[in-house]
């Protein structure tokens, strides 16, 4: 499972609305090489599913995710931050071993 924050929640339903993004769309996650730490997130949204997509759906947000990525996404929460960090979305994450001093990357 990936979850959602209520802070999360509360910008993505912002930006649903600022956006004119449609109730088709949904949150899709992807873990990428990258980073000072070796893995990175990429988010956003998405309209489209693919063949072995990972779907699930907490606080009425849809999130979707490749195989690969839900391995190293399983039980994370997606959090946003808008405080003095300026973090935006970033994600809890138990499997990540260490993360860097910015924490746009992780590693496993």
């Amino acid at each position: 499972m990936i979850f959602v924050a209520d802070s999360a929640k509360a910008k993505i339903d912002d930006l649903r609305t600022s956006s004119k993004v449609t109730g088709e769309h949904f949150i899709r996650v992807s873990v990428v090489s990258g980073g000072c730490s070796g893995l990175s997130y990429k988010m956003d949204f998405d309209t489209e599913s693919r063949p072995n997509d990972q779907v699930f759906e907490d606080r009425g947000i849809k999130i979707v995710t490749d195989l690969k990525s839900f391995l190293y996404l399983f039980n994370s929460t997606l959090e946003f931050g808008g405080g003095l960090d300026g973090k935006g979305f970033h994600f809890v994450n138990p499997n990540a071993t260490r993360e860097c001093g910015c924490g746009e990357s992780f590693a496993v």
